[in-house]
């Protein structure tokens, strides 16, 4: 090995992932302390947290952040099943794992589903869309992926947007992966509800989803719930008269969220925070592009959270010891997880800059000259 294996302020290493994701030593800190869960203090640092979630989405006076104890499908599961009726009927569009995630959440609780399906690295075609909403009248609810990290694609949430209520039905939006970095504001963006959770763009640690419901499409949500811990409507109905969690939150982890939206905004905000990732991807993308490596998705479908590569056509090239290798030098990349493409994936969001990612690539190199590979080329059959 021959350089000094990276890592972050704290010492660990340098998560290239979609999330969970490197977080900064202050988040960490902010969860060394026990809060009490009916404690004054915290409940102020939460209603910091989910007030500042509604500015971030430019929902002030017409929406409301609902957490939801859990990761970001329990948001997600609990934005369907809130806001999709027993009588309505959910067209998901679907270009990647977390479409199809959707579609089953859906199908398991009995409700009708609809799909229209792309490639995982193609985005949905608005006209085919607009025509299935024409066609199905039944249909109540669209779901749509904001930045689907399968690929990485960026989906067109505005005009999506537009159609969608061009047609009068209601939107459901899961920006898991794209939300305090890339904006969706609910002043431009018509949506009944927004799902994403704390340890993605936001850069807090794992264990909080939240939902930014529109205050008049929530309203309408009471008796939609197919469980109990999962009803919006219910859980918005006892924060608005206690202020409280209606079942034990992770409290460290609100914490930590609290810390790192004050960071956020010590950063710009989403127009700081997406500048700091675009920069990032950038780096990383012109760097690997240099290798030989070739990227799935054309720059004006990428976004700048994770980014997936073709996996080198070079018999030399074994994913295992290049995951490993690049492990062994402090920085943690996925596996991809695509159909149409074999790949690996590195994540530009986080604690994450610049120099941090020519590191990466620099190990890169390094693991590649190990493995004799001279070219990162990509397989033929994905040309």
């Amino acid at each position: 090995m021959n350089t000094k294996p990276a890592a972050s302020e704290t010492g660990d290493p340098l998560l290239l992932t979609p999330g969970p994701l490197t977080t900064s030593a202050s988040v960490k800190q902010a969860m060394v302390h026990d809060w009490g869960s009916r404690d004054q203090g915290f409940i102020g640092i939460n209603k910091m947290v989910l007030e500042k979630i509604v500015e971030l989405a430019g929902g002030q006076g017409t929406h409301v952040t609902v957490p939801v104890q859990g990761s970001g499908t329990f948001a997600v599961e609990a934005m369907i099943t809130s806001f999709v009726p027993k009588s309505g009927k959910l067209l998901v569009v679907i270009n990647g794992a977390y479409g199809q995630r959707a579609r089953k959440i859906a199908e398991i609780a009995g409700r009708a589903v609809a799909t229209y399906e792309t490639p995982e690295d193609t985005p949905p075609d608005l006209a085919k869309l607009e025509a299935m909403l024409v066609a199905d009248p039944a249909i109540t609810h669209v779901f749509a992926v904001h930045c689907e990290t399968t690929s990485g694609i960026l989906n067109p949430i505005a005009e999506l947007a537009a159609l969608v209520k061009k047609q009068g039905r209601r939107l459901l939006v899961d920006s898991m992966s794209a939300f305090g970095a890339i904006e969706i504001d609910a002043r431009t963006v018509h949506y009944d509800a927004l799902a994403a959770s704390s340890n993605k763009c936001l850069e807090g640690v794992p264990g909080l989803g939240f939902v930014v419901c529109r205050n008049t499409a929530l309203a309408e949500c009471k008796g939609n719930a197919t469980t109990l811990v999962l009803d919006l409507f219910d859980q918005a109905e006892g924060f608005a008269k206690t202020g409280q969690y209606r079942f034990t939150p992770p409290i460290h982890v609100i914490v930590a969220l609290g810390k790192a939206i004050e960071e956020h905004a010590a950063e710009g905000g989403v127009a700081g925070r997406g500048k700091r990732y675009r920069e990032n991807a950038k780096v990383l993308i012109d760097g690997m592009r240099a290798m030989g490596f070739q990227t799935l998705l054309p720059n004006d479908l990428q976004a700048p959270i994770i980014i997936t590569f073709h996996m080198p056509t070079d018999p030399k090239f074994v994913f295992q010891r290049f995951y490993d290798g690049l492990k062994d030098r402090g920085y943690v990349i996925y596996p991809g997880k695509l159909t149409v493409a074999d790949s690996f994936r590195m994540g530009c969001i986080g604690r994450l800059y610049p120099d941090h990612m020519r590191g990466a690539l620099a190990a890169v190199r390094e693991v590649l000259d190990e493995m004799r590979v001279t070219n990162g080329g990509p397989a033929l059959a994905a040309e």
